[in-house]
C-alpha cells in the first residue's frame, strides 16, 4: 500500500511534466506555501519573512503533543534562505514535557519558477538541545540534507516531492544487560504530495511519506525500521493588506511496524514584508 500510493502520485507528477509545452503556461496566482509534510520548493522572496507554528496532537493510546515554530528570511534574494527551528513537546508517553533538539537550516534556490522544475536543497544542522535521557533529543550534533521539488501541473493542481536523508553520530544507547553503546543512525525520508488548488485561497492536500530508519534493537544489533505517512488536509489563505494568514489542519496516519495512528495536525502561518 505505502508503495503503491508514493507511485501513484509520482506517476502524476512524471504525467504532468512531460505533458507540459515547451512554453510556459500561464497560471492564474495561488497559495504557495508550506506543506505540513513534504517541503515545497519556494524560497522567501526578497524582503518577505514567514513565522510558521504547528502542532500534532498523537490520539491514543499516548496523547503526545509536539509544538513547533520555524521562521523563514531570504538573504539577499530568493536564492538564499535561513531559517530556525525550536519546540515544545509533551510527551505523556514518557511523564515528560521539554523542548526537543533545534534545527538550523539553508536552503539554495537552484532553479525557479520559470525553469522545467523548481529546485531547492536544504542542508541543516540538529542541535542538540533537547533531553536525551528524558527522550526529548538524541544528544548529539547531527546533519540534514533535502532536496525539494515542486511543479505546477495545471491551473488546478500543483505537485511537489522530497528525497532526503538525516546523520546522527555517535547515538548513544543502553542494551539488555545496561551496557552502553554508542551507533551511527542514518534516517532516509522520501516523500510526494498532491495540491488541489480548489480555489485561489483554498487548497486541498493529499501528502505521503516514507521513513526509512536504520537504528538499534535491544541487543544492539542495528535493524532497519519503515514508517509510511499518510495525510490528507487542507489549508485557506486569508489577506490582510500585506499581511497573508494561513491557517490549515491535517489528519496524518502513520503505519509502522504493521500498526497504525492517527493525529491532529495543525498549522498557522504569517507572511509579510519586512
Amino acid at each position: 500500500m505505502k508503495v503503491r500510493l508514493l507511485l501513484v502520485i509520482f506517476l502524476l507528477i512524471q504525467k504532468g511534466l512531460i505533458g507540459q509545452e515547451q512554453e510556459k503556461p500561464q497560471f492564474t496566482k495561488a497559495i504557495e506555501d508550506n506543506s505540513y509534510f513534504v517541503e515545497e520548493a519556494y524560497n522567501q522572496e526578497a524582503g518577505v519573512v514567514q513565522h510558521i507554528s504547528s502542532g500534532y496532537y498523537k490520539m491514543s493510546p499516548t496523547k503526545d503533543f509536539m509544538y513547533s515554530f520555524t521562521q523563514e528570511w531570504p538573504v539577499g534574494s530568493e536564492k538564499h534562505q535561513l531559517s530556525y527551528t525550536v519546540g515544545y513537546s509533551w510527551l505523556n508517553s514518557n511523564s515528560t514535557n521539554g523542548i526537543p533538539d533545534f534545527l538550523i537550516n539553508y536552503r539554495y534556490q537552484l532553479t525557479g519558477h520559470d525553469d522545467f522544475i523548481t529546485l531547492a536543497p536544504r542542508f541543516s544542522i540538529i542541535l542538540p538541545t533537547g533531553s536525551e535521557n528524558k527522550g526529548l533529543g538524541n544528544g548529539v550534533l547531527g546533519y540534514q540534507f533535502n532536496l525539494a521539488m515542486s511543479k505546477r501541473l495545471t491551473n488546478a493542481f500543483a505537485c511537489h516531492a522530497n528525497v532526503g536523508l538525516t546523520l546522527l553520530p555517535n547515538v548513544k544507547s543502553f542494551d539488555l544487560l545496561n551496557n552502553e553503546n554508542k551507533n551511527n543512525l542514518l534516517n532516509i525520508n522520501m516523500g510526494a504530495s498532491l495540491i488541489w488548488l480548489a480555489t485561489q485561497k483554498l487548497n486541498l492536500m493529499f501528502e505521503v511519506l516514507h521513513n526509512i530508519y536504520r537504528i538499534p534493537n535491544p541487543s544492539n544489533k542495528m535493524e532497519t525500521v519503515h514508517e509510511t505517512v499518510v495525510s490528507p488536509g487542507f489549508r485557506y489563505a486569508i489577506d490582510v493588506k500585506q499581511l497573508q494568514i494561513v491557517p490549515g489542519i491535517a489528519i496524518p496516519t502513520t503505519i509502522r511496524d504493521g500498526k497504525s495512528d492517527t493525529g491532529i495536525f495543525f498549522y498557522l502561518s504569517f507572511e509579510h514584508p519586512f
